[in-house]
């Protein structure tokens, strides 16, 4: 007998759990020359930006021991090329299109939203909070509660009701919980984590830093217990908030783990690179794991790991009514 693998992202059903991670497929063209992408939970665009943006100067990306640090600088073509052409693409294929958006003031953040609003076959829109707030001194806002908030809560409250917002949080904050909270508090209808840690590396053959930017964000194998570790803590807190986990996830097994810990989806990002069918073969060995387990439901093993060795599983209802 097959598993129920649909999901919700907020009030949002999900055919499947899998989604790809912003900034690992483009805005889905890639992955369409190799499949259906509305095979996917969603697809979660690269990060769009009001302005178009040529990135930072290369090298950007450096291999290091399980994981890759990329410093690309939220490379794209600007919100209205993105309106005119990768959207109406991703509608076009039937795929569910979580939009994500970034920028350096809450204005910015709410002229994107506004933008949005009204545009047809965007499913939800993911809120990259590791941005540089321009309005002070550069600070990122996933580090500060209050910022990320007042970003969270001017998104939400441009874009249409029925349009779930989605914060997505960086693993380096004090106290994520803290920030988690804040987000939920400004009006966040799911949070997604993590986004990558800063890391850095040197070429020992130049003696000068790997990156042209010196820093980039980590991601692949190494940062799955960081991903593990924060979506346990968040989910311990606010058992009722969707979380969206991602962070070295490239097996099934992977994916699994982060669900134990408490995601209703979970995004496949760097193992794209290498793999474009990586979603798919993702969802497809975490569907055989579920079986292996007696799981009629993928919502059943929601967050199991929290819960007391025979307790029963909590249905979605049970989730809408738990106090955060």
């Amino acid at each position: 007998m097959s598993v129920d693998m649909r999901t919700y992202l907020a009030h949002v059903e999900l055919a499947n759990p899998i989604t790809t991670a912003a900034g690992c497929a483009g805005s889905g063209a890639e992955l369409a020359q190799f499949f259906d992408v509305s095979r996917l939970g969603a697809v979660v665009t690269r990060s769009i930006t009001m302005a178009p943006r040529a990135g930072r100067p290369t090298p950007r990306l450096a291999e290091t021991p399980s994981g890759l640090l990329t410093a690309v600088g939220l490379q794209g073509p600007g919100v209205d090329a993105f309106l005119a052409a990768e959207l109406p693409r991703l509608a076009e294929r039937g795929a569910r299109a979580v939009v994500s958006i970034a920028g350096g003031s809450v204005a910015e953040y709410t002229a994107l939203a506004r933008r949005l609003a009204d545009a047809p076959g965007v499913t939800a829109v993911e809120v990259n909070l590791s941005c540089p707030n321009v309005a002070d001194l550069g600070r990122v806002f996933a580090r500060d509660p209050a910022a990320s908030a007042e970003v969270v809560a001017a998104v939400r409250a441009t874009m249409r009701y029925d349009v779930p917002v989605v914060a997505k949080l960086a693993p380096d904050a004090a106290d994520i919980v803290a920030v988690a909270r804040a987000c939920v508090d400004g009006g966040a209808d799911a949070l997604a984590l993590i986004n990558t840690p800063l890391g850095m590396a040197i070429d020992v053959d130049t003696m000068r830093p790997a990156l042209a930017a010196g820093t980039g964000g980590l991601s692949g194998p190494a940062v799955r217990p960081l991903a593990v570790r924060c979506l346990w803590q968040v989910h311990a807190a606010l058992p009722g908030v969707p979380l969206v986990g991602m962070g070295g996830v490239s097996t099934g097994r992977d994916a699994l783990e982060l669900v134990l810990a408490g995601a209703c989806a979970v995004a496949v990002g760097t193992a794209l690179f290498h793999d474009p069918y990586a979603g798919l073969r993702v969802l497809r060995e975490l569907e055989d794991l579920l079986k292996e387990r007696g799981f009629e439901r993928f919502a059943d093993a929601v967050g199991l790991a929290h819960r007391p060795p025979g307790a029963a599983p909590r249905h979605r209802t049970d989730l809408e009514e738990s106090p955060l």
